[in-house]
């Protein structure tokens, strides 16, 4: 048995996650001290034209040296500009929810009435499938806790999105006002933000599980077989939402910011956020529906599902079969303790060390990613030693169960923990403009748009390579020493830092929309400055957070895999054989499929804001001019409509796949197809975001011209800079739509197939039974 009791595992998991809930909310209140009303930014008197009753005009201090900046009246215009983000994210996440709700609805009664059937919607005991001396609960009940299940992932994935909606909105202005005082003010107000949602997220998700489990066995009580069985529903409930959340808030936030880019810098050559652009609000707000609620949703279903896969293995290896509880809560500890590491790692950005200029930026961000590596490795060997048994046994597919020791357990989730850094790191390096393959890229843009997206793909083709090598390692250790348990556990060693990961990818939007919310609301340029030295860093750890997302979806969909096979009673999957090699090939096909629906539903939503963008340029008299104000509402419109509209097609193939694979084809087939998917898209993703990512920092070291090297290809409007801008706006999908979705793809049809595996075999491969 484990050194940690059971009492105390039912301890410690509750207190982690209420820790980094309180840690989240203390965040939340620093940052809130930073005022966006008006007599918050003056000393105390009466405020009149700027001025004091002191009689001194009222100067902002600049704690970076150098005149003041800025005043009264640019904190009216960044409240006022906050406001109209918040209105319209907020207004596209409620309906998007709205129709969620009635689709994923529908979908859990269909999990109940097809896993129901299993045993003709019997009342009565079955046999265990695993333990077949004892009996476990019937097929309909765990079908109802398996359907409620689902629901309860549905909403903490929808409260996970929402909230960091409504965080990234209320600190993207207060982001702007402290750029002010200087850039380290504005990163920590950026990065304390980042964590609330990093934290809030990660402790939700671990504690509404936890609870979940508790709950479930209060009627399943010693059946842990069936009770983990219908705990795999959280995991589905949580990727069903993150592919509608990513898919659609990809098309929200590409749309507008295509036809903003190429009608206002390449047609009319204005600047980025310029409030004379039509489309720069809807813009700024698919930042946050985007990039913030659609990836708080994608890594909370990576947390669900891979804590899942684990959970329903150890069930049926000596972990369950033992009832040791505390083995059995392993998954929970190495995510418990992994809040606890991210909450020190966070103090080292935030009161420790202090950033004073621009190059300090991306290095602070980086050592976040290795400070809570180096100090997560120390935490899993503690908890190995604490939670697990000296040695135990791991189910493995048609064989005995593997005899583990707990130190190798130890090496699986390390494996996973280090090349989740080593993604983590390769991707930095392709997509940051202070390297040579994305400077590259922006000297290619000497010759033009064609030059530029020929190097551009080349880029993201290479980059798959070392990442590739290190899935590759993590599951060969993990598999060798683990069997799926290890694989499992090595997607939880990957996601056991999520809460600095989610911190660093929020960070990126929010510095974007608060460089945003600067150009609008006519702030100095030196501001501006400021915003753009945090955003460029931004654009590099939202593509080191995208990397760790499909990392962690290779093995987290590997680990489901081989809890689905072991599901549909097969002892192995034969590539050589017919029904899997169809499958195999199909699979292969569907993130092409996926990505062409993507692709062209963002084509579709942009060619429509540019018409309107255009329309209004030509018609509204004084708005090129600054006389008069945009229309600001219609293109929020083009792009929400677009998005609910769109985001059914791509939805429907992923959820729908594996249910008719399974039932006309039945389970060797299904076997092949998620085996396709996964090979396939996790190229495909990896390729697609790197692409997108190097494309836009080409962009913006053109146009920040800090070396001889980039103002050689610049200035803003620049031949130059407006090839950047187009390769740009062919990344923009790719890095933000379709590349991001695609992990959540192979994940959500893995689960998918999970879940429904009791169905498939019992019932499936009706056109094999003809």
């Amino acid at each position: 048995m484990a050194l940690l009791s059971y009492l105390a595992t039912e301890i410690l998991i509750p207190v982690a996650s209420v820790v980094g809930i309180l840690f989240a909310l203390v965040q939340w209140y620093i940052v809130s001290y930073i005022s966006v009303t008006p007599s918050a930014s003056l000393p105390k008197g009466d405020v009149k034209n700027g001025s004091v009753d002191n009689g001194h005009d009222y100067l902002l201090h600049d704690q970076e040296g150098g005149e003041s900046v800025d005043g009264d009246l640019v904190v009216v215009k960044c409240a006022e500009i906050q406001e109209a983000i918040s209105v319209g994210a907020n207004s596209f996440l409620l309906t998007e929810y709205k129709y969620l709700g009635i689709f994923l609805g529908a979908f859990a009664v269909i999990i109940f009435v097809f896993l129901g059937s299993v045993e003709n919607f019997s009342l009565s005991p079955q046999q265990c499938k695993y333990d077949t001396t004892q009996e476990c609960a019937p097929a309909l009940i765990t079908a109802a806790f398996t359907a409620a299940a689902f629901v309860l992932g549905v909403l903490t994935s929808v409260l996970s999105g929402y909230l960091g909606m409504k965080i990234a909105t209320y600190a993207n202005a207060r982001t702007t006002l402290e750029a002010r005082k200087g850039v380290g003010k504005a990163f920590i107000a950026a990065f304390r933000s980042g964590a609330v949602m990093g934290f809030l997220l990660a402790s939700n998700g671990l504690l509404v599980l936890y609870i979940a489990i508790n709950l479930f066995k209060l009627y399943y009580k010693t059946e842990w077989e069936g009770l983990f069985e219908a705990i795999t529903g959280y995991g589905l409930g949580g990727s069903s939402v993150a592919l509608f959340g990513r898919v659609g808030g990809g098309i929200y936030t590409k749309a507008a910011d295509v036809g903003a880019d190429l009608v206002g810098k390449v047609e009319r050559n204005i600047p980025e956020d310029d409030p004379r652009n039509p489309a720069v609000i809807a813009d700024n707000v698919g930042d946050n529906v985007g990039d913030i609620a659609g990836m708080g949703s994608d890594l909370f279903g990576s947390f669900a599902e891979s804590s899942c896969a684990a959970l329903v293995v150890a069930s049926i290896s000596s972990f369950g079969t033992n009832h040791d509880f505390s083995a059995m809560c392993f998954p929970l500890l190495i995510s418990s303790m992994g809040i606890i590491v991210c909450l020190i790692t966070t103090l080292f950005a935030t009161d420790i060390s202090e950033i004073t200029d621009v190059k300090q930026i991306e290095p602070s961000l980086k050592r976040q990613l290795l400070i809570s590596t180096v100090l997560m490795t120390v935490g899993i060997l503690i908890v190995c030693w604490l939670a697990l048994p000296s040695s135990f046994h791991i189910y493995d597919l048609g064989s005995s169960p593997k005899l583990v020791q707990w130190w190798q357990l130890f090496f699986c989730v390390g494996v996973g923990l280090w090349a989740g850094l080593i993604i983590g790191y390769t991707t930095e390096y392709f997509t940051s403009n202070a390297y040579s393959p994305v400077q590259d890229v922006a000297d290619s843009c000497r010759t033009g748009a064609a030059t530029n997206v020929i190097f551009g793909l080349a880029l993201g083709y290479k980059s798959v390579i070392i990442p590739i090598f290190a899935i590759a390692v993590a599951i060969y250790v993990s598999y060798a020493l683990a069997v799926f348990y290890g694989v499992a556990v090595a997607a939880l060693g990957m996601l056991s830092t999520i809460a600095t990961g989610l911190a660093i990818d929020a960070y990126g939007p929010i510095s974007d929309n608060a460089g945003g919310i600067a150009e609008m609301a006519g702030m100095s340029h030196r501001i501006r400055e400021r915003t753009d030295a945090l955003d460029a860093a931004g654009n590099t750890t939202a593509a080191i957070g995208k990397g760790f997302a499909i990392g962690s979806a290779a093995l987290v969909s590997l680990a489901l895999f081989g809890a689905y096979v072991s599901r549909a009673s097969l002892s192995s999957v034969d590539v050589l054989s017919a029904r899997v090699f169809i499958g195999l090939l199909v699979g292969a096909m569907l993130p092409y499929w996926f990505s062409a629906l993507t692709m062209k539903s963002v084509g579709k939503a942009a060619l429509s804001m540019v018409e309107e963008v255009r329309r209004q340029f030509n018609t509204i008299p004084g708005l090129m001019e600054g006389h008069t104000k945009p229309d600001y509402a219609t293109c929020v419109k083009i792009s929400t409509d677009a998005s609910i509209k769109e985001m059914i097609p791509p939805g429907a193939l992923v959820m729908l796949s594996p249910l008719i694979v399974g039932i006309l084809f039945g389970v060797q087939t299904l076997a092949g197809l998620l085996a396709g998917a996964l090979v396939s898209g996790v190229q495909i993703a990896i390729s697609a975001s790197n692409t997108g990512g190097a494309w836009d920092n080409a962009k913006k070291y053109i146009e920040a011209g800090a070396s001889a090297h980039a103002r050689s290809l610049g200035p803003k409007g620049s031949d130059a800079h407006k090839a950047a801008v187009i390769g740009d706006t062919v990344g923009d999908p790719l890095k933000d739509t379709s590349g991001p979705s695609l992990n959540i793809l192979i994940k959500l049809m893995a689960v998918e197939s999970l879940v429904f595996a009791p169905f498939f075999a019992a019932h499936g491969g009706l056109l094999f039974r003809l």
